[in-house]
């Protein structure tokens, strides 16, 4: 890395000059407290003070109510308060409006939700020192094709979706990369979801010789489909993204079904990082273990920041770090190195992972 000539921070160059270690690492942490998201913010809260309490970092957790205006007024708090790093965020409005203020104060923000593209494609223009802990918007569907352009190579694969701008994106991005790849499915087309039963399409698939096919539409759907293939004998393996992943409905997923998706990161996470949730009486679920790991993040970044000299933005780019999660490291961008969907399969209870060539 280039050496950094500039600091993030006051509090940076007291460390330097022998001040406290601990105000070196003091994270501001952006959730929505309010608001229809509240849950979720409070998920994000409990992570990240969980961390701050087991690394010793300090912290000032701030309401920016998934706005513009709850994310401007956040980032002003931040920068009055002289936080070193923030973590959080995930709504579109509330980051973009931040990040005009905190790039001014050089504070660098790990996201744990916003899959915005633009967030990162823009860096080169905006010069935002955001990183994104958690997928792209369209990292779903690059990660459907890529997998089952691989996992289908030799199979007699079909792809349909259900006519919305979700279905019809992540359809024809796989049928893309498969034409790209030499191979081409039986029968594409467009059901009509939410049915009660999808025999009708099910025939056809079956007419056209498919085996495998991948549904880009509701997991419930999904669910019906698989029924109706197993009813008739169709003997069809049906695939899907990340909507399958839902509470189960009336109709359960056929065994075998698979879906592309991150993995569950209570399912991954350290052991010793779910003991520390246990003792808490904190459950382990949605942004928790995301906000949980961006906090072991920062605290890593500001100790290299202290101990080359760097300013932490350069600290986080390139560099792996071990977190509850497992290892992350960001691109150039911002954006993971590393795409965090897998390929799972329904094995009569639940999604597993499926061991790949």
């Amino acid at each position: 890395m280039r050496p950094g000539t500039r600091t993030i921070a006051v509090l940076f160059w007291l460390v330097l000059a022998g001040g406290s270690h601990a105000q070196a690492q003091f994270v501001g942490v952006a959730a929505p407290l309010s608001g229809p998201s509240a849950l979720l913010g409070e998920q994000i809260s409990a992570g990240a003070g969980l961390a701050a309490q087991t690394n010793g970092v300090g912290l000032k957790t701030v309401d920016d109510a998934c706005t513009a205006a709850g994310g401007a007024a956040a980032a002003r708090d931040f920068v009055a308060a002289k936080v070193d790093i923030v973590v959080g965020f995930l709504c579109t409005e509330a980051i973009e409006a931040a990040m005009p203020i905190l790039k001014d104060a050089k504070i660098p923000v790990i996201t744990v939700g916003v899959r915005t593209e633009s967030l990162t494609d823009r860096r080169a223009k905006t010069g935002w020192p955001v990183y994104r802990l958690g997928p792209r918007g369209d990292d779903e569907r690059n990660a459907v094709a890529s997998i089952l352009t691989h996992l289908w190579r030799k199979e007699l694969f079909a792809i349909i979706d259900d006519g919305t701008i979700y279905g019809r994106e992540i359809a024809e991005t796989f049928r893309a990369a498969a034409e790209q790849a030499g191979l081409k499915p039986v029968f594409v087309d467009t059901f009509r979801p939410q049915l009660d039963n999808q025999i009708g399409m099910v025939g056809r698939l079956k007419k056209a010789g498919a085996t495998h096919v991948f549904a880009g539409g509701d997991g419930e759907d999904i669910a019906i489909m698989g029924r109706d293939a197993a009813q008739i004998g169709a003997g069809i393996t049906f695939a899907g993204g990340e909507n399958l992943r839902v509470p189960a409905g009336e109709v359960p997923y056929s065994v075998g079904t698979l879906l592309i998706a991150p993995p569950e990161w209570a399912e991954i996470a350290e052991p010793k990082a779910l003991q520390s949730f246990a003792a808490q009486k904190i459950v382990p679920d949605g942004y928790t273990l995301p906000a949980y790991a961006a906090v072991e993040i920062a605290k890593a970044a500001s100790d290299l920041s202290e101990t080359f000299g760097k300013p932490m933005a350069e600290t986080l780019t390139g560099q792996e770090f071990a977190t509850a999660i497992g290892p992350v490291r960001f691109d150039e961008k911002g954006d993971l190195s590393q795409s965090p969907y897998r390929v799972f399969r329904f094995d009569g209870t639940h999604f597993a992972p499926l061991a790949q060539n």
